[in-house]
């Protein structure tokens, strides 16, 4: 699949490495923001068509939240000294733990 037929907060892995979409040939991983181009081949994680935008009860999808916490973690990460990204790297699993 290529990241144009994604649907932004899908999840994919590429280069066996996990990401979420987080624009439209942008997405994140635990180690920051990276540019795909349009004829890079990604294997998309989940249901990606169907985790997108808002659930039928108004709330955000599973997809969306990942998407925002993963650019905002991302984010944090580039902002730490080195030595306190391990503590960071540990509030990130938790939350993503906690999410399933």
């Amino acid at each position: 699949m290529k990241i144009h037929q994604l649907p932004i907060g899908a999840r994919f892995e590429f280069e066996g490495e996990q990401y979420v979409k987080t624009g439209p040939l942008f997405a994140t991983s635990k180690d920051g923001q990276r540019f795909f181009p349009k004829y890079a081949v990604l294997k998309p994680l989940g249901n990606a068509a169907g985790e997108q935008g808002m659930a039928q009860s108004g709330s955000l999808s599973k997809a969306t939240v990942l998407a925002a916490f993963e650019a905002f973690y991302a984010e944090c990460s580039r902002r730490l000294p080195d030595d306190q990204r391990t503590a960071l790297a540990g509030a990130r699993d938790r939350f993503l733990k906690t999410l399933g």
